[in-house]
C-alpha cells in the first residue's frame, strides 16, 4: 500500500539523520529537490566564513598563511573528504580549482603515464565539460584521439592496446544510473589502460571506495551534494602508486617542490600536492570546510540507505503518472536522483517551481529530482509527488508563462 503523508512523517521522526535537517538554512515554502545541482546552505557556513574574514584575513592578514594553516588547507580538506566520503587513504586527495581544471590535470597526467597509447575513451553522453576537456587536451597531445562510447557497456568492444585512459561518470548526470566502479575499473586495467572517474554526482550521494576499487584518478565538485556553495572548490584524487611518476600539465607554483625558492625551472612536489596549481581560494575552502563539519556528523551508510528509500518512495508515488522513469530501479544501479521523461518536461518543471517545488530539467525531455538525505524528508518527497500529480492533472503547465524560451541554462 502506498504510504500516507502521516506514515512518511512518522518515519521521519524515527530517522537517525533527521536531526541534521536543522543544520541547513532551508527557505520556508520551498521543497528543494535540486541539491544534485546546488546544495543547500549549511547554517554554520555564514558564521565560519565571518570568522575567517574577520580573524584570519582581517586580523591575521598575511600571517594566516602560516598561523591559520592556509598553505595546507587543500590537502587537509582533501584528507577529510577522502577519509569520510571517498574511501581514500591520506595523501591522495586535494581540494582545489574547478572540476574542469582538475580533469584537465588528471587526464594529462594519465596520458603521459601511458605513452604510445593514443586513445582517450569517454562516454558520448557524459556531462559536456568532460568531453570538451578531453577534446581540448587531445589536441595538445600529438596523435592522441578521443573515442566516444555510447555507454559503458560498449567498453569491452573498444578496449584494446591503443586505449590509454577511460573517463567515466560514476553516476550519469541525466539518468542517475550508477556504474560498478570496482568491476569497470578491473576491466579497464585488464586492457592496460587507466581509469579516471567523474564523481560530481557521487560525492555526498553515496559512499565511494576509491582505494578499494583500484581507481587511478578521480575528480568531483564541491557544490552539489557536498553543500560547499556556488562555485565551491572541486577535488581530485590521484592514487598513491601513480604520484611519483605523474606529471600534470598545469605546473603552477603551488605544485612546486620548493615554491619559495622561486626557481625559474619547475620541479614537482612530492605526493598529491604536485597536482596543485595556483593560490588556493581560501574563502571557498572555508565554506566547504563548514559543510564537511556537517558531513562528518553523518554515517555515509545511513545516507545511502535513506537516499534509496527517498527515491524508492518518489518512484512509487509517481508510478501512476503518464511519465517514463529512466532511472534504474535496482539499488545497485541507482545514484541519488530520479529522472522522469515527459515531452513537455521543461514546462512541467517550471510549473512545479512556481509552486515552490524545485527540481530541474535536462534537454530534451528529462525532469530531474535530486534526493539529499541530510535535509530532505519523506514528507517532503510525499508533498513533491503530490504537487507533480496536481500540475499534470490540472494542465497548468500549459500556461504560456511556462513555455520554453531560448536556451536552457
Amino acid at each position: 500500500m502506498t504510504p500516507t503523508r502521516e506514515q512518511c512523517a512518522a518515519r521521519d521522526a524515527a530517522d537517525p539523520l533527521h536531526a541534521l535537517r536543522a543544520e541547513f538554512d532551508l527557505p520556508a515554502g520551498v521543497l528543494y529537490l535540486d541539491g544534485n545541482s546546488l546544495g543547500a546552505l549549511p547554517r554554520r557556513t555564514p558564521g565560519h566564513l565571518a570568522r575567517v574574514l574577520a580573524e584570519e584575513w582581517g586580523t591575521g592578514l598575511i600571517r594566516s598563511w602560516n598561523e591559520a594553516g592556509w598553505f595546507h588547507q587543500p590537502g587537509r580538506l582533501g584528507d577529510r573528504l577522502g577519509a569520510h566520503l571517498l574511501g581514500a587513504a591520506p595523501g591522495q586527495v586535494v581540494v582545489c580549482d574547478s572540476t574542469s581544471v582538475n580533469l584537465f590535470k588528471v587526464l594529462g597526467a594519465a596520458l603521459r603515464l601511458r605513452p604510445g597509447r593514443p586513445a582517450l575513451l569517454a562516454e558520448r553522453h557524459a556531462f559536456p565539460t568532460d568531453l570538451y576537456i578531453a577534446d581540448g587536451l587531445s589536441a595538445l597531445h600529438p596523435g592522441a584521439r578521443p573515442v566516444l562510447l555510447d555507454s559503458a557497456a560498449q567498453l569491452d568492444a573498444v578496449l584494446d592496446s591503443e586505449a590509454a585512459v577511460v573517463l567515466l561518470s560514476h553516476v550519469d548526470y541525466r539518468t542517475g544510473e550508477l556504474l560498478d566502479m570496482a568491476a569497470v575499473t578491473e576491466r579497464i586495467h585488464a586492457a592496460g589502460a587507466l581509469a579516471v572517474w567523474d564523481l560530481c554526482h557521487t560525492a555526498g550521494a553515496l559512499p565511494v571506495e576509491l582505494d578499494a576499487a583500484g581507481a587511478d584518478f578521480a575528480v568531483g565538485c564541491g557544490y552539489k551534494y557536498l553543500n560547499g556553495g556556488p562555485g565551491a572548490p572541486a577535488f581530485l584524487y590521484a592514487a598513491a602508486r601513480h604520484q611519483a611518476d605523474a606529471r600534470q600539465p598545469l605546473t603552477g607554483w603551488f605544485g612546486h617542490a620548493r615554491q619559495f625558492d622561486f626557481e625559474p625551472g619547475y620541479r614537482p612536489a612530492e605526493g598529491v600536492t604536485r597536482f596543485l596549481t595556483g593560490t588556493p581560494p581560501i574563502l571557498g575552502l572555508a565554506a566547504l570546510e563548514a559543510a564537511l563539519e556537517v558531513w562528518e556528523l553523518a554515517d555515509p551508510a545511513a545516507v545511502r540507505a535513506k537516499s534509496l528509500e527517498l527515491s524508492d518512495l518518489f518512484l512509487e508515488l509517481t508510478a501512476d503518472l503518464d511519465v517514463e522513469p529512466v532511472t534504474p530501479r535496482e539499488h545497485a544501479r541507482r545514484g541519488s536522483q530520479v529522472a522522469l521523461r515527459h515531452p513537455d518536461g521543461y514546462a512541467v518543471v517550471q510549473a512545479l517551481i512556481a509552486r515552490g517545488v524545485i527540481g530541474d530539467f535536462r534537454a530534451p525531455d528529462l525532469m530531474r529530482f535530486g534526493f539529499t538525505p541530510l535535509y530532505l524528508s519523506r514528507a517532503d518527497v510525499h508533498d513533491a509527488a503530490a504537487a507533480l500529480h496536481e500540475v499534470l492533472a490540472s494542465g497548468e503547465w500549459r500556461a504560456e508563462r511556462f513555455a520554453r524560451r531560448g536556451e536552457v541554462t
